[in-house]
């Protein structure tokens, strides 16, 4: 996979991930708690520096080498 998650975008995405995966386990009784296991996606792009829909859309946040 092309790296196209650049460095702040990457730490965004990461620290989103994190939170709502510790939401997840913090709020063990909520009705809506499935929902925050989408934290997994902005937390494993991250990690990874790629994303499936930057590709898709031809975007990408990394800077470019001169």
């Amino acid at each position: 996979m092309k790296q196209n998650v650049g460095g702040i975008d990457r730490v965004l995405r990461i620290v989103l991930g994190i939170a709502l995966l510790a939401a997840f386990f913090m709020l063990p009784e909520a009705s809506y708690r499935w929902v925050l296991l989408i934290g997994i996606v902005p937390l494993a792009t991250g990690l990874v520096s790629s994303c499936p829909l930057y590709s898709i859309f031809g975007l990408s946040t990394c800077k470019m080498k001169s």
